[in-house]
């Protein structure tokens, strides 16, 4: 089986998902199921971690099956980032960590500079540390370099569903990174996680296109096939772009020639 490895551990799915904006936590747990996917992002901030006598996602995740993975959203520096990755651990949520320092608050995009300082820090500290980024393959190295497990390069700006817009600078990423490259927010649709995996992306992560689709459970499906197919299809090498059309069958050797 092609399964996924981050820092020697194994997943069975390309596919990670996150659990906010679902319109209840059971409809969460249902597209999840369909989802195949056997790790979740769980924003530390956004969890109730203090009091587990009341109802929190976390008792819709079988963890016994999926595994957890803590993100730092909504944190704009790297000191933020570093704490709440540090509450998390502390709660006994993960020593793994989608690190997020955001450096815009209407884009959303990265601050790439104090994501680099966080990963070291959280490198250094014990954690496995995933970075979301920018798609830009000098950061990326940076980053590498700084000990992450992983980078996750966005695909358009969080929740946009716009797709994949610099399809050239996900191939370079992969091209010249010996960690995995895992698409980070974007996806809208199937057709934009079959792209990534095509690609050659490791894995893609998403949230706001089956957390907010008409029918979320059934977008999961669709997203689950979709990483199927897209990695299938890279696995498998494409043939060739060309300018004039190639007969499917060939003319030598037909009657009359």
């Amino acid at each position: 089986m092609d399964n996924l490895v981050i820092a020697g551990r194994t997943f069975s799915s390309r596919l990670i998902v996150g659990t906010g904006k679902y319109s209840s936590h059971a409809i969460m747990a249902k597209a999840h199921e369909a989802s195949g996917a056997d790790m979740v992002t769980v924003a530390v901030r956004r969890v109730n971690i203090s009091d587990r006598t009341k109802e929190s996602l976390l008792d819709f995740i079988d963890t016994s099956k999926i595994f957890l993975l803590p993100n730092t959203a909504g944190c704009y520096t790297a000191d933020e980032a570093v704490r709440t990755a540090r509450l998390g651990r502390e709660a006994g949520l993960s020593n793994w960590v989608k690190l997020e320092v955001i450096g815009d608050e209407a884009t959303l995009f990265p601050d790439n500079a104090a994501l680099i300082e966080a990963t070291r820090i959280l490198v250094k500290d014990g954690f496995v540390v995933l970075p979301y980024t920018s798609d830009d393959l000098v950061v990326c190295r940076k980053l590498a370099d700084a000990g992450a497990a992983a980078v996750m390069p966005l695909g358009a700006p969080i929740g946009s569903g716009l797709g994949i817009q610099n399809p050239n600078n996900i191939r370079i990423i992969r091209e010249f990174m010996t960690i995995p490259v895992i698409v980070d927010a974007g996806v809208g649709t199937a057709s934009d996680a079959a792209l990534a995996m095509e690609l050659g992306a490791d894995g893609v992560l998403m949230n706001t296109a089956i957390a907010g689709a008409q029918e979320p459970v059934a977008m999961a499906e669709a997203m689950k096939l979709a990483v199927r197919a897209g990695r299938l299809a890279y696995t498998s090498g494409r043939i060739p772009r060309k300018a004039y059309a190639t007969a499917s069958s060939p003319v030598e050797g037909m009657v009359g020639r």
